[in-house]
């Protein structure tokens, strides 16, 4: 098959799961059909699906991220003042780092709602149906739902990064408290104990919790760089960590931060 050919038939597969998708018509334009088939892959529960797809849309998905581009963390510069630490603006599932953080829920199984634009749904879209799988595992063994601040590492999948670390930011409703603070902090701790644990080389961080759990940005960058600056002086840990923005509002204030140390 070729690339259109195999988007095509994983939409076939996926609509025949549902008796309720059956009056579905594959649109002709191209964008239409992707945007179907990330919907019907966000929207699907982590049930059993043949080897058959998942293939197929393994071979599609990584084609379709090569299409994207590819940032290797090799051909970026650290700060001139530590050459662990990097700030990088762009799509983080398009990096090539040994890890990336997906800002999750508590249930761990990646967002439901089709197309929504949150990065735990953009990177369960570009993982793949695997992601889900793996997580539904971890959650079924661990019997109880994700607490804030702690992480969970799975494959990366279809993406160009080796691994993904799972982590649930805190939701702030109200007021800034010093236990949101804190569970922020945990969030950035837990990942880089994982990632030493499991002996990597480089980790991407996005701005977790500042998005729909509305932690303000300022202070979350400010607890991000405190965190990570205190768990190199700890630990003298030599991973590379890629402060990941992708609006100008955190650029600007992760410059100034960075610029700071």
């Amino acid at each position: 098959m070729t690339h259109d050919e195999k988007r095509i038939w994983l939409i076939q597969q996926l609509l025949k799961e549902k008796p309720e998708y059956q009056t579905f018509e594959i649109p002709t334009e191209k964008q239409q059909q992707k945007n179907l088939l990330r919907a019907l892959m966000n929207v699907r529960l982590p049930d059993p699906i043949s080897e058959e797809i998942l293939q197929v849309q393994d071979e599609y998905l990584s084609e379709e991220n090569r299409l994207a581009g590819i940032t290797d963390i090799a051909d970026l510069a650290p700060i001139p003042s530590d050459e662990r630490i990097y700030l990088w603006q762009g799509d983080m599932t398009a990096l090539k780092v040994d890890a990336i953080t997906n800002p999750a829920n508590s249930a761990m199984l990646g967002c439901f709602q089709p197309l929504h634009s949150c990065a735990d749904n953009i990177i369960g879209s570009k993982a793949g149906i695997r992601l889900r799988l793996r997580c539904n595992d971890i959650m079924c063994a661990q019997g109880h739902e994700e607490p804030t601040g702690q992480a969970k590492i799975t494959p990366g999948y279809n993406l160009p990064c080796k691994y993904i670390l799972h982590t649930v930011g805190p939701i702030v409703e109200g007021r800034l408290t010093k236990e949101h603070e804190r569970l922020l902090a945990s969030c950035y701790r837990s990942c880089l104990e994982l990632a030493d644990q499991y002996h990597l080389q480089s980790i991407a961080f996005c701005c977790i919790s500042t998005g729909v759990f509305m932690f303000p940005n300022q202070r979350a960058a400010e607890i991000a760089v405190e965190t990570v600056k205190k768990y190199y002086q700890e630990t003298e840990s030599p991973i590379k960590t890629v402060f990941n923005v992708y609006k100008d509002l955190d650029l600007e204030i992760y410059r100034r931060l960075l610029l700071s140390i």
